[in-house]
């Protein structure tokens, strides 16, 4: 089952300084079809104006994954870490116990990024977060596992979820490969370019809600750059 969810159909907010769609119900966007897909509960699509940001705001028990598209994030938390996120990297908070943390946009132009929250296997660890270049030459035509809670994705972000954070950049006319299980949650979409999956079309910033396919194959329409997530 592949269920496409239009851009035009998500949720969304308009504060001014952040222009954000939302894939599930999150903040004042409510439907209850859409409260989440296995372990993924949250999967915003933001763009943050420059010289702006998230101030500093608490979390707990959630594991949140943020994949910058465009221009770079800086973040600082109440552990200590700052560290800057650029187009094409990832940054992992593990929010366990508790943190706070602030986001900022310090670029001359607009960031743009997918924010990903995925429910955590176990509640009350220590908070943490790390941030890794991956760079897009590596994800030529094929997926690259970029934050992973399995011990054997040695090269991956951990994040202490039943879930992997995947990337795949894709040329016109390219497919990839992906073993996902029958069993399994996955969300996909991509961040621009056209794709099929599994002959689903999807287009640039559409959704795919995925369960009962043992396998994915990813056809790009136009070049594309693409996100899944493969959750209990």
């Amino acid at each position: 089952m592949i269920e496409r969810r239009p851009f035009e159909s998500l949720g969304g907010a308009d504060h001014g300084w952040l222009k954000a769609k939302h894939h599930f119900s999150f903040a004042d966007y409510r439907d209850p079809k859409r409260m989440g897909w296995g372990a993924i509960r949250v999967w915003n699509d933001d763009a943050i104006a420059p010289q702006t940001g998230f101030p500093p705001h608490p979390h707990a028990d959630m594991e949140i994954v943020t994949y910058v598209r465009e221009g770079a994030i800086t973040h600082q938390d109440s552990l200590g870490n700052k560290g800057r996120t650029e187009a094409g990297d990832v940054q992992v908070m593990s929010a366990g116990t508790g943190i706070r943390h602030a986001e900022y946009n310090l670029e001359p132009g607009t960031t743009r990024l997918f924010q990903i929250w995925i429910l955590p296997k176990e509640r009350g660890v220590q908070p943490s977060w790390g941030t890794k270049p991956f760079p897009k030459a590596d994800r030529s035509g094929r997926f690259v596992t970029l934050a992973s809670g399995f011990a054997e994705d040695e090269d991956a972000l951990p994040i202490r979820a039943d879930a992997r954070v995947l990337g795949a950049n894709l040329k016109a006319g390219e497919t990839a490969d992906y073993e996902l299980g029958a069993e399994r949650h996955a969300y996909l979409v991509p961040a621009n370019g056209a794709i099929e999956v599994n002959e689903v079309k999807l287009e640039p910033r559409d959704g795919a809600a995925i369960y009962g396919e043992k396998a994915l194959r990813v056809k790009a329409l136009e070049d594309a750059e693409i996100v899944l997530v493969d959750a209990a």
